[in-house]
């Protein structure tokens, strides 16, 4: 069988003639530099602390997290934690101190998780940290979870709490090329998944109604058929997961995250055949949201709903980005298959999306810059 072409894709909507009311305008919006003093190498998060409106967590592959202001561009960064002696001696590209989230309680318990990758052999870790005042204790680290990394890339390291306080974890294949190992479609690998942990005591428990609890799986396994979701964040209006997910040769994909989810990788890269390369079976495969070919980008970087102010005709759209391309582009989550819309092309390469207290967005870079995305 072949599948059939996913009609959501970015520029469908220019081709088609079609603006339809209410929708942001294509192509009207770019980037300003927000932060002048946050110029660092290898920048992959900057996420508000929580309780703490004025600052935020930025987050280097080096193993470093620093205490940022966000109101006063004069005030140097400080170190709030660094953990450069537990990674891995020497990274690849897509190793090293990759995730970062806050418990729903920190404000009051300080407790926040990393993953990084530690080795060797190579490991990816996630643990809790206890912060105390303006830093956080290295010592304080707790191990939850470790998972052996065969290759070094698609490690995976995106981190989000959803709605009924549970950690999400992102799971990349475990590397090389075309998932070798079929790591994907197999419910016995915590590899090329979604997790979901009960990390309110000091070990994880699995959640009794995680969708494979008392199957022949792991029961951590939340939605499984992912290559290597990079960023991936709840809709705080709907509490829908939604995660960008890198492709291999040909197509980067938008999905919305669902319980028990196959999502199709390595049978499939998005809509159209993988393994094999036709003929493939893609039944009880959950299809992207939106997809987009290498024409446009190599690699997807997830992003989040819009529920700002300051541009309220994005409001209720998924805003995301290539790292290769720069390209950012906008799907509307209120619609089941209403096509994407290219919103800017920055030219930088960008890591991750960031949100501060008010809903408004920016990009981190490996461009030594964060910017914020603003009409034009």
């Amino acid at each position: 069988m072949s599948l059939p072409k996913n009609l959501a894709f970015a520029g469908v909507l220019l081709l088609a003639g079609v603006l339809l009311a209410g929708c942001p305008q294509p192509n009207a919006y770019t980037v300003r530099q927000a932060f002048p003093q946050l110029r660092f190498a290898n920048m992959l998060g900057l996420q508000p602390i929580p309780g703490d409106a004025g600052h935020a967590l930025l987050l280097t592959q080096d193993g470093i997290v620093r205490r940022a202001s966000l109101t006063d561009n004069a005030a140097p960064p400080t170190t709030f934690l660094d953990i450069r002696d537990r990674l891995i001696r020497t990274p690849g590209p897509e190793q090293g101190l990759l995730g970062l989230a806050f418990s729903p309680d920190y404000a009051t318990s300080g407790r926040f998780y990393l993953y990084y990758t530690a080795g060797l052999p190579m490991i990816n870790t996630l643990s809790r940290f206890i912060a105390k005042g303006d830093q956080a204790d290295p010592a304080s680290e707790r191990v939850l979870l470790q998972i052996n990394q065969p290759f070094q890339n698609h490690n995976g390291g995106s981190l989000a709490f959803g709605p009924d306080g549970d950690l999400y974890v992102g799971v990349g294949d475990g590397g090389s090329e075309g998932d070798p190992s079929g790591y994907g479609q197999r419910l016995d690998t915590l590899h090329g998944k979604i997790l979901r942990l009960d990390v309110s005591g000091d070990a994880y428990t699995i959640p009794p109604d995680n969708p494979f609890v008392g199957e022949d799986a792991r029961g951590e396994i939340f939605a499984y058929g992912l290559r290597n979701p990079w960023r991936m964040n709840f809709d705080p209006a709907t509490g829908q997961l939604w995660a960008a997910d890198v492709g291999q040769n040909d197509w980067e994909e938008v999905d919305r995250i669902v319980a028990g989810g196959n999502y199709g990788w390595n049978r499939t890269e998005g809509t159209h055949c993988y393994l094999p390369p036709s003929g493939c079976d893609a039944s009880g495969t959950v299809p992207p949201r939106v997809e987009y070919s290498h024409e446009f980008g190599c690699a997807i970087t997830g992003g989040f709903v819009y529920r700002g102010k300051a541009m309220p005709e994005l409001t209720g759209w998924y805003i995301y980005g290539d790292y290769c391309s720069g390209r950012i582009w906008g799907v509307d989550t209120g619609s089941e298959n209403g096509p994407a819309i290219p919103l800017a092309d920055t030219g930088r390469n960008i890591t991750s999306f960031a949100q501060d207290p008010n809903g408004e967005l920016y990009i981190v870079t490996f461009n030594n810059e964060i910017d914020r995305l603003v009409r034009k």
